[in-house]
């Protein structure tokens, strides 16, 4: 944690909390619309939202401001957590807004919101299972790959922000790094967890001559956005289905990007072993599925240890994915390279790499 001031941080954080739950004259605001946002709406009685990308006038009854009409004395929240929570900060300060992050005004408050994601999953998980975060990084094949997961795990830890500051939002390239080149030509590439077909057609773009294309997306409208963006495209093949270590049907939350496998889901869905589906040889599987990565792991062993591809699994959905997802993986097959990169300012879009041993 060097070069991080966490008392300066930490004491400038419980101060700005005290003021905002306790201030009865400071317009009280927090920055977005989303699931954060209404969280701390539920535990304190504010005076308004933050949205410059909403034509609402307001958001649970409560007023919705746009950015140059914030009353230059207001405290604002901002509720930015997932991509660019360090710009929605550095845009609050460069208009001279007092502000802070979720991160720290859940950790301070003293308010009962939402936590972010898994973090309290992964902060159990790693007091728990020290020693096998410890095992992850002896285990990545580059420097690069340590300091990303250093800053994540300590980011994770701490809470403070100050450890994301090396990292932009980079979504145009995830999934393709220079650490790894396909062959450019006759290579078969599995894209789980499809959603509107972007990623297949990067993939498309980066290997021009490809075999085949297989994308699994279980969500009904996702998978027709899927359909009619690459359907100029030859040889690739649509499931509308989702990857687990079975074949059964599932509840399913339709959510965009964030659509998940879940008990209250209002839907339903099919999933099915991808050892089940492609017979053909596989050269790449990239996997974003919600947490269900483990399970669709297992249910491709026979695919990983026969074709030994590249793997691009993301590793932000569960507490212990740091750690659990390299351990299966590795039983698997123990000849790969492990890297790991971050595509956003926040918390999610983690990936880990297999790169095979030749």
């Amino acid at each position: 944690m060097t070069n991080i001031d966490l008392e300066k941080s930490y004491s400038r954080a419980k101060e700005f909390c005290h003021l905002f739950t306790n201030s009865q004259s400071r317009v009280r605001l927090v920055l977005g619309t989303n699931e954060y946002a209404r969280s701390i709406a539920n535990a304190i009685d504010i005076d308004g939202f933050i949205n410059d990308h909403s034509n609402d006038q307001a958001y649970l009854g409560k007023p919705i401001y746009k950015t140059e009409n914030i009353p230059a004395d207001a405290l604002v929240v901002s509720s930015a957590v997932r991509i660019r929570p360090l710009s929605a900060s550095k845009k609050l300060d460069e208009l001279g807004i007092e502000n802070l992050d979720y991160f720290l005004f859940r950790k301070f408050s003293g308010l009962e919101i939402i936590p972010v994601m898994m973090w309290d999953e992964f902060n159990y998980s790693y007091v728990e299972n020290e020693e096998k975060f410890n095992w992850v990084r002896t285990i990545l094949a580059d420097n690069v790959s340590k300091i990303i997961y250093d800053r994540l795990i300590n980011f994770r830890r701490t809470g403070c922000l100050e450890y994301m500051k090396q990292f932009t939002d980079c979504q145009q390239r995830q999934y393709f790094e220079k650490f790894f080149r396909l062959p450019d030509k006759d290579q078969t590439f599995i894209d789980a967890g499809g959603y509107d077909g972007y990623t297949s057609s990067e993939f498309i773009r980066w290997c021009p001559n490809y075999k085949s294309v297989h994308m699994f997306e279980p969500e009904k409208g996702n998978f027709k956005k899927a359909r009619d963006n690459l359907k100029h495209f030859d040889n690739v093949y649509f499931h509308q289905l989702g990857l687990s270590n079975r074949t059964e049907t599932l509840r399913f939350s339709a959510c965009g990007p964030a659509s998940s496998i879940t008990e209250s889901g209002e839907c339903l869905i099919n999933v099915d072993r991808l050892d089940n589906i492609v017979s053909e040889p596989v050269h790449f599987i990239k996997m974003d599925i919600e947490g269900a990565e483990s399970s669709a792991l297992e249910g491709s062993i026979n695919t990983i240890i026969n074709n030994h591809p590249v793997l691009a699994i993301c590793v932000y959905h569960r507490g212990d994915d740091f750690w659990s997802i390299p351990e299966q993986l590795l039983s698997y097959r123990g000849d790969y390279s492990v890297f790991i990169r971050h595509y956003t300012e926040g918390v999610t879009e983690t990936v880990m790499f297999f790169v095979p041993n030749h």
